[in-house]
């Protein structure tokens, strides 16, 4: 299983903090044993990602191996951190999963349109949550392969 050879950092973009603590339980629950770093919104995910503001300092801010993204936030929306993310030939390679309650076909097409590697509705139940974060779990972690991060990443 390839997140105990080599364990990753997943961030998780999402405004709401009872959806984060219930992200955080249902990694638990289903033994995704990956940290997991959340911020609050696109903008704040970008400083991430760049190492800038309070994420300046080598080290605070490990590469992630996998980005979980809401669309609709503050500041910044999932929609333009993404355009972002996938413009930046830095962060490209960096899967996400846009995991959002939107079942709007519009924010699907455009998501992939924009260069997600998966769209995932939030469940509406703990259970349900628990149920996709182990098959996020099996297909990211024990399914695909992904590349090695370069160097200095």
């Amino acid at each position: 299983m390839l997140n105990a050879a080599r364990p990753i950092t997943i961030v998780m973009a999402e405004d709401d903090p009872d959806d984060r603590m219930l992200a955080e339980e249902a990694m638990e629950e289903c033994m995704l044993a990956n940290s997991l770093i959340c911020v609050e919104n696109g903008a704040e995910l970008l400083d991430y990602l760049k190492r800038r503001g309070r994420f300046a300092e080598l080290g605070s801010a490990p590469r992630p191996g996998k980005i979980l993204l809401d669309l609709n936030m503050p500041r910044m929306d999932g929609r333009e951190a993404l355009r972002e993310i996938k413009a930046d030939p830095e962060l490209r390679a960096i899967p996400v999963v846009v995991l959002t309650t939107s079942k709007a076909e519009e924010d699907i097409v455009r998501s992939y349109d924009l260069g997600a590697n998966s769209y995932v509705t939030k469940p509406v139940t703990f259970e349900g949550l628990v149920e996709v974060m182990k098959t996020l779990r099996r297909y990211w972690f024990e399914i695909i392969e992904l590349p090695e991060p370069t160097k200095g990443q």
